[in-house]
């Protein structure tokens, strides 16, 4: 089992990091714990990260100490849970305007350009868990040959649908906002929808593969 360490975040939060590596099981456990937390009265809100688990406080003045000392336990106690998986294809256009980084990422991966589209589309991603925007999957699965750094100087406005690679991981930005990994691609497929009933494409643990399309610059 994967040692952990529990503290405070301000006066409202306690978080659990594990340290690495990042694996699927504990992934898995840290879902399970998920489930089984988010039904205590004494928290208001469970938001699962990737190696991490972070737990809103309803009443952080009373539990904060308590509920930092026993979130160990409940590691410790935690089993995995699978939940319901989904295989997903998403359409990406590679290169050019859609993807201003690509030859960038090729440069620093010793590739050329498309080998470097070949390599990112040839896996079965696995979405860890959603965060940073509403619908922004962190996949894990990337190639350690695709491992490429941030961007020194992010960008103010990335477009919606980027397909970018930042460090160990890749993901796909649902909506513009500012932003400093490296673009690869683009794709038209909305991941948020704030109009329909399931706002949300992608679910944690759901399979995703990504399918070049023609017309990409590589």
């Amino acid at each position: 089992m994967q040692r952990a360490r529990c503290y405070l975040l301000g006066e409202r939060a306690v978080v659990l990091e594990l340290e690495p590596p990042v694996s699927v099981a504990s992934q898995q456990r840290i879902w399970g714990l998920t489930q089984r937390l988010s039904q205590r009265d004494d928290i208001l809100e469970v938001i699962p990260g990737m190696n991490n688990l972070t737990l809103i406080l309803r009443e952080p003045d009373v539990t904060a100490l308590d509920v930092t000392e026993r979130l160990q336990r409940w590691w410790e106690e935690s089993e995995a849970s699978v939940p319901a998986s989904r295989d997903i294809v998403i359409p990406v256009t590679y290169g050019g305007e859609a993807g201003p980084d690509l030859a960038e990422v090729a440069t620093h991966c010793r590739l050329t350009p498309a080998q470097v589209v070949a390599l990112h589309s040839s896996i079965n991603y696995l979405v860890y868990f959603i965060g940073f925007q509403p619908g922004f999957p962190y996949l894990g699965g990337l190639p350690a040959a695709l491992h490429t750094p941030r961007r020194d100087e992010p960008r103010l406005t990335v477009p919606a649908g980027s397909v970018g690679i930042g460090g160990s991981q890749t993901g796909v930005y649902p909506l513009a906002s500012p932003g400093g990994w490296q673009l690869i691609g683009r794709t038209h497929l909305p991941l948020f929808d704030p109009s329909s009933d399931d706002p949300v494409l992608l679910r944690p643990g759901d399979r995703v593969r990504f399918a070049p399309q023609k017309g990409g610059v590589c």
